[in-house]
């Protein structure tokens, strides 16, 4: 019943209410009745008098007294209740009392004020004023107490709970089903109440549990019949696989049923391609029969025969399907010519190579499953649009038609075409052609197969550029050293030019010009070496904000003031391991390709950050494994890249500058410092939108070895050798000057001459050594007094790591400076051990001395 049939049923009409007036009337002579009586004991009293009326009053007013606790006790339990107008409305009131479910209506006090005649019948109380509520009737069974409590809360809180509850019978009745309803009633005045529905639901759980049994034998039925079966939804992961199945396949029907299983894993190669690429109308229900392979848990064979029934959804994906499954094996096929269709049928979806027969317009008539998997977007058998030139790049197109027109006109030998494949990335087939001969036709002309060699034209790619950095790499190692000291004797003999010379004299230009040559000469070969990865690193832990920072002013510089630059540091960022002057080399390269991408100015965002191993494994860049990095973003508001040149954007002397105006190193330079590094560079470009470059860097993580292991502090020229010798006549001088006895050792004599000029220019006293033999015994005659050893590193007859462990057994505190213009050959055949100094050739007095100074001083 309704909670407005309720209410009425509570707060009945005026019109209504003249019906209950008898009772009402009895009402008002009881209350006259009981005045009267009070009046007449008053007037007795006064006729007794006053000096005899005492007792009679005490008497009188205790009999009162007596009257009104009896009438409080049996108002408070139930005996005695107040007129009630709520059951007033005729048809409301006969409606509730002949509903088949029980109604019982309490107040916020949990006392009845309505039952109907379902419910005390169900409750087995014949009179009205002694009805039990829920809790009261129920109260002898726990369980059925709890649930109670529990609904009798959820209505207090203004909710509509409902329960099921198996009673074992009220006096001895059979057990049986009962549902409860509460739900909170509002009436007059504020009041709450509450309504308790109760209906006997026995026979409706019966006739469940009878189709849920019916239902259970049906699906033992299915498990254990002589066939399999299984159902797939649309992505493939397996739903129900029947007893007889899991048995075929050696699968445990419980581990199967939690889950995880996939349509991949009980079918053999790429056949789960033709039950899940398949594509249909809105609504269509399709059935395909097909011969395939299944696959045990252990790996073994097991051919079957598939009713594959599929529906497809709106938008014409497949929906979830049903498949009957026919144990070929146990199937006893004695038709010979039945079995070889099978066992061909089998061979063409299991061969790993894509097969498709076409027609003479490209329109693919059959497909095995592993071109199915290859070209998962591709139409479903006899659509319109099913083509098999519509696998294949508009580009390379061509090639395939030519193919095919040739297998049509019935021509053999034809040549293999190699084409790019449609569909996400770039994937690349070659396509064999062969013709169908004329009796076997049946509109069908010719055959394709396809195998997809994406990868080994990456592999050939690789191997190219590997083969490309390796011949740039020997060139650049080969005539490093030799040229590096031809070039460091240069820029020394100059340093010693121009001390001899001053500004105004007509010749000091001319010396400065040979000294920028130089240094510019020496550049090319270090661009040379990054590219190749065969320059020499010196790694320091540092932190990438501090860093950018410090290369914050000279960005400006080179930017210019057309160019807005907007450095954005991640707060907390993890440390890198990287040399710090190649650091800047890269930031410098990228910087300035960008400036001469905004030739009418822009902006250049260059932004760092934390990047997960888990949102590293989600960017998907190729051949960046998952790990934790640090991410340099360096992005730019220019012309942008053209997508036919990005891929080359980083091989050596490959510009899009004009004639002079580059040498075509600089992003193979950063390419080359970044990988040796460790790291990894992906450009992002749209033409006329800008260019992104993304760095990430390997984060450094301390540990045991690498604590251990020491990092040599190298005098360098930094960002200098980059951009130029710039700004040396604006640096502040500093005093270079020293004392103390120094071995040079070079094999160079002509440098070897230059390199003790300067030293003893500045005070050192310098001893000579033309290779190690020999720094070793004019280190003896010195009986081991030498304050520092400045040594090349590839000599004859023992180069410079040998030495340094030869002298550091006479000398363990010997002070060591390495020089070179390519170590990486004799650093990497036999490693220095111990604290030392680096400085690359070619270097200038001024920083040969000040790197002198500072390890003495250290």
């Amino acid at each position: 019943m309704a909670a407005e049939e309720i209410g009425e049923l509570r707060d009945a009409p005026n019109s209504e209410r003249g019906r209950s007036s008898g009772a009402r009337t009895g009402n008002i002579l009881l209350v006259l009745l009981v005045a009267f009586a009070v009046v007449a004991a008053a007037v007795g009293l006064m006729l007794v008098g006053r000096a005899n009326a005492g007792p009679y009053i005490l008497g009188l007013l205790a009999v009162l007294a007596m009257v009104g606790v009896f009438a409080l006790f049996a108002l408070s339990a139930g005996m005695l209740r107040f007129s009630n107008e709520s059951a007033s409305h005729p048809v409301l009131k006969a409606a509730a009392d002949e509903s088949a479910d029980g109604l019982l209506i309490t107040d916020r006090n949990g006392r009845v004020t309505y039952t109907n005649s379902a419910y005390r019948a169900l409750v087995e109380t014949a009179d009205e004023r002694d009805v039990r509520t829920i809790d009261q009737v129920f109260i002898g069974d726990p369980d059925v107490s709890e649930v109670v409590y529990r609904m009798l809360k959820g209505a207090h809180e203004g909710r509509h709970v409902q329960e099921e509850i198996r009673v074992i019978g009220l006096k001895g009745a059979a057990a049986r089903w009962l549902r409860l309803r509460a739900q909170p009633l509002g009436g007059a005045g504020g009041d709450t109440y509450t309504m308790w529905t109760i209906s006997d639901v026995t026979r409706e759980r019966e006739r469940h549990e009878g189709i849920f049994q019916e239902l259970q034998y049906a699906i033992d039925y299915l498990d254990h019949a002589p066939a399999g079966f299984f159902s797939v939804d649309g992505h493939g992961a397996i739903n129900y696989l029947n007893a007889t199945l899991a048995a075929w396949l050696d699968y445990d029907l419980a581990q199967v049923g939690s889950g995880g299983l996939r349509l991949s894993d009980i079918v053999s190669g790429e056949g789960a391609a033709l039950l899940t690429t398949l594509s249909g109308a809105p609504g269509e229900v399709r059935t395909e029969m097909l011969d395939l392979d299944f696959k045990t848990r252990g790996g073994r064979t097991v051919p079957v025969r598939l009713y594959h029934k599929v529906g497809f959804n709106a938008d014409g994906t497949p929906g979830p399907s049903r498949t009957l499954v026919i144990n070929r094996a146990r199937g006893g096929v004695d038709d010979a010519q039945r079995a070889a269709e099978v066992r061909f049928s089998r061979f063409f979806n299991n061969t790993p190579m894509a097969i498709a027969t076409v027609d003479k317009g490209g329109k693919i008539a059959r497909s095995n499953a592993m071109f199915a998997h290859m070209f998962e977007g591709l139409p479903k058998e006899g659509a319109d649009s099913r083509s098999i030139f519509s696998v294949v790049t508009e580009r390379d197109r061509a090639g395939l038609e030519a193919a095919i027109k040739s297998a049509a006109e019935g021509q053999s030998d034809i040549a293999p075409v190699d084409a790019g494949l449609t569909g996400a990335g770039e994937r690349f087939g070659r396509f064999y052609v062969s013709a169908v001969e004329e009796e076997e036709r049946d509109g069908e002309t010719a055959i394709v197969y396809v195998l997809e060699t994406t990868g080994q034209r990456s592999l050939e790619k690789q191997f190219a550029q590997s083969q490309k950095m390796q011949a740039v790499g020997q060139l650049a190692g080969g005539i490093a050293h030799d040229f590096n000291n031809v070039l460091n004797a240069i820029i020394l003999a100059a340093d010693f030019l121009l001390t001899a010379h001053k500004p105004t004299d007509p010749s000091f230009q001319d010396i400065m010009q040979i000294k920028q040559n130089a240094n510019r000469a020496a550049s090319l070969v270090r661009h040379l070496l990054a590219f190749s990865r065969r320059q020499t690193l010196r790694p320091q832990v540092l932190d990438l904000g501090e860093a950018l920072s410090d290369l914050g002013m000279l960005l400006k510089r080179l930017l210019g003031e057309r160019v807005e630059l907007d450095v954005k540091h991640f707060r907390d960022l993890w440390p890198v391991k990287v040399d710090v002057s190649q650091l800047e080399q890269v930031i410098i390269n990228l910087a300035v390709n960008a400036r001469d991408a905004m030739p009418d100015g822009g902006k250049l965002t260059v932004r760092t950050a934390n990047v997960t191993a888990a949102e590293a494994g989600q960017l998907a860049y190729k051949g960046m494994p998952a790990a934790d990095y640090v991410l340099i973003e360096v992005a730019d508001t220019g012309t942008g890249i053209a997508p036919e040149i990005m891929d080359k954007i980083f091989e050596p002397f490959f510009s899009t500058k004009e004639v002079g105006k580059g040498t075509g190193l600089g992003l193979s330079t950063v390419y080359g410092i970044v990988k040796q590094t460790g790291g990894f560079i992906y450009p992002e470009s749209e033409v006329g939108r800008g260019t992104t470059f993304r760095i990430f860097l390997p984060r450094y993580v301390p540990g045991a070895a690498e604590a251990a292991e020491v990092t040599p502090q190298v005098e360098s020229p930094g960002i200098a050798g980059v951009i130029g010798a710039i700004d040396e006549k604006a640096a502040v001088a500093a005093d270079l000057t020293g004392q103390g006895t120094i071995l040079l050792v070079e094999d160079e004599q002509g440098l070897r001459a230059l390199n003790a000029r300067g030293l003893a220019s500045r005070g050192y006293h310098v001893l000579e050594a033309g290779n190690g033999i020999e720094a070793i015994e004019v280190f003896n005659r010195q009986s081991g007094k030498v304050d520092i050893v400045v040594s090349d590193v590839v000599m004859p007859e023992m180069d410079g790591p040998t030495l340094l462990k030869e002298l550091r057994q006479i000398n363990p505190a010997l002070k060591f400076i390495f020089v070179s213009g390519y170590a990486e050959d004799a650093f990497g055949k036999n490693k220095p051990e111990g604290q030392y100094d680096f400085l690359p050739k070619p270097f200038t007095l001024k920083q040969l001395v000040a790197a002198v100074k500072d390890t003495m001083a250290s």
